[in-house]
C-alpha cells in the first residue's frame, strides 16, 4: 500500500510513526528516511531503542529557503531510500518528502518510481503539499487540516509534543 499523509494540521509524522510502532509489535522491519530534519527527537531517541533503522537528512534548523546543502542531502535522502527498498522492508517512512518535493529539491517522477518498484513493501509519504500526481497514485490519502494552533498564540514548540 502507499499511504500519504498531508496537510497544514499537526499529525502527518505522528501518524506515520504510530504505523511504525505497531508494525514493530508485530515483528515488522520498518525504515524510517526523514528529509529536511535532523536531531534527536522523542520518538527518533525511542526508534533506536526499539532497532527501526532511521536515517536523517536536513539541518538542525527548520528550512525555509533551501540551500544547495538541501538539495545535495535531499538526493542522498532518495538516494538512500532506493538502496533501503531493495532490503523489502514491511514497512518504509519517507517523512516530509512531500515537502521536499514541493520545494524543488527532488523530483516527483524519482519518487512515483521508487514507488513502483515497491512490490511487498508499504511506503508511507508525509509532509504539506503533497502533488496531485501522487495523491492519484496513492492507495490512501489523509489530510491534516488546521483548524487551530498554540504556534498561532505565539507558543513555541514543547518538548514531548512537537519533538
Amino acid at each position: 500500500m502507499i499511504l500519504v499523509f498531508t496537510g497544514d494540521g499537526k499529525g502527518k509524522t505522528t501518524s506515520a510513526f504510530g504505523m511504525a510502532i505497531r508494525a514493530i509489535g508485530h515483528q515488522k522491519k520498518v525504515i524510517i528516511i526523514q528529509f529536511l530534519k535532523k536531531g534527536k527527537y522523542g520518538e527518533t531517541k525511542l526508534f533506536e531503542k526499539l532497532g527501526i533503522e532511521i536515517y536523517q537528512f536536513g539541518r538542525k534548523d527548520f528550512v525555509l529557503e533551501a540551500t544547495k546543502e538541501d538539495y545535495e542531502m535531499a538526493q542522498k535522502a532518495l538516494k538512500k531510500a532506493y538502496e533501503k527498498l531493495k532490503e523489502k522492508p514491511f514497512l518504509l517512512i519517507l517523512d516530509e518528502v512531500n515537502v521536499a518535493i514541493d520545494m524543488g529539491l527532488i523530483k516527483l517522477k524519482d519518487v512515483i518510481d521508487l514507488l513502483k518498484k515497491a512490490e511487498e513493501t508499504h511506503i508511507i509519504l508525509t509532509g504539506r503539499n503533497a502533488p496531485q500526481e501522487l495523491i492519484k497514485y496513492a492507495d490512501l490519502v489523509t489530510e491534516m487540516k488546521k483548524i487551530k494552533h498554540y504556534y498561532d498564540m505565539g507558543i513555541k514548540a514543547i518538548e514531548g509534543l512537537e519533538y
